[in-house]
């Protein structure tokens, strides 16, 4: 018999409008990505399963809905010059959509639809075609390397001949077990971790010296044009225990890896609520104020969610920092608690 919360949530989604269906199958999205797909989220919009769309065969929008509230992830995944119509349209058929984890030019267009926007977090890149692991503030990055080698790890580019999918599984569950809450992954912001690689993603694993794997990182590809020009860092895991020089050396490596291919970017990704500042856009203080108070409070940090310890690993790297945005008409209690729910991390 279904839960109380469950006929709730299920009346609450009735009450959304109908939106145009728009149902692009893998195929039309990774297109569409490959062409489009610029920023660090793009390629887990069209990957990410429970993810629905609006668009065309020319663009979408991602979005999910929670609790009668609907939440686009990212920017739209179409040409720069059509992704203002996208929004608008989107807008339009969809009652006060909230958008998540975007970029300044769709919280600039937002905005002029009446918005509020605030920093959600910032987002740290390396800028491969200039950057160098040279120079003191480096000095702890190059040491982890060296503490690796000498220790005699290895690292490789995992191409399915040393570690199979079941080996890959076991490092991810273990990795489960040492985390905050263990009975659950965030969603929507991350999407669920597979043992098996597509294609275009690129997995790098660390060998501890009597040849086991214990440590795997995970890229997604950033297109511009058809060609990949970086890379976002996706899933880090590791079994419980492992060197915590582990993901500084696997992030070096595939750094200097990119580079050597000619890649332009390396993306950290989103470090949620921190570096959280006035956007610059018509505002909530309300929500600016809250997100700064969990990204210090103690409770969150060791019962919710690391915030301050995934910050902390990012800025080790010293990339370049942009502020990312949630954008929002209501932005009530209500509406806060629907995209929690969403990200699981209630």
């Amino acid at each position: 018999m279904p839960s109380l919360k469950s006929l709730l949530d299920s009346w609450l989604e009735s009450r959304l409008p109908d939106v145009p269906p728009f149902e692009p199958d893998l195929a039309t999205r990774l297109r569409l990505c490959r062409d489009h797909g610029d920023f660090s989220l793009a390629y887990s919009t069209a990957v990410q399963p429970g993810l629905r769309y609006f668009g065309d065969e020319k663009g979408y929008i991602a979005f999910a809905t929670k609790m009668g509230h609907a939440f686009v992830l990212g920017d739209p995944v179409t040409g720069e010059g059509e992704r203002d119509g996208y929004i608008r349209r989107f807008v339009a058929q969809t009652r006060h959509p909230c958008f998540v984890q975007i970029g300044h030019a769709t919280a600039g267009v937002l905005a002029g639809l009446g918005y509020h926007i605030n920093q959600i977090g910032i987002e740290s890149e390396l800028p491969l075609e200039t950057h160098s692991f040279a120079g003191k503030r480096y000095e702890t990055i190059r040491y982890s390397e060296t503490w690796l080698r000498k220790k005699g790890y290895r690292i490789l580019e995992c191409d399915g001949s040393v570690i199979d999918a079941e080996q890959v599984r076991h490092i991810s569950s273990n990795w489960r077990t040492g985390r905050i809450v263990s009975r659950r992954e965030m969603r929507f912001l991350n999407r669920p971790f597979e043992p098996f690689l597509a294609p275009p993603m690129r997995r790098f694993m660390l060998l501890h010296p009597d040849g086991q794997a214990t440590a795997i990182l995970d890229f997604d590809p950033i297109f511009k044009d058809g060609d990949v020009v970086g890379y976002t860092a996706a899933f880090k895991r590791k079994l419980v225990g492992t060197t915590a020089h582990a993901e500084i050396g696997l992030t070096k490596f595939a750094a200097d890896r990119f580079r050597e291919e000619g890649r332009l970017h390396l993306s950290f990704g989103l470090s949620p609520l921190a570096g959280i500042k006035a956007s610059a856009f018509p505002e909530s203080r309300l929500w600016r104020l809250s997100f700064e108070q969990a990204f210090r409070s103690k409770r969150i940090n060791e019962k919710i969610f690391n915030l301050q310890g995934q910050a902390a690993f990012k800025r080790r790297f010293h990339g370049n920092q942009k502020a990312s945005y949630i954008a929002f008409k209501r932005g009530s209690p209500i509406e806060m608690l629907a995209l929690l729910r969403l990200l699981k991390t209630l």
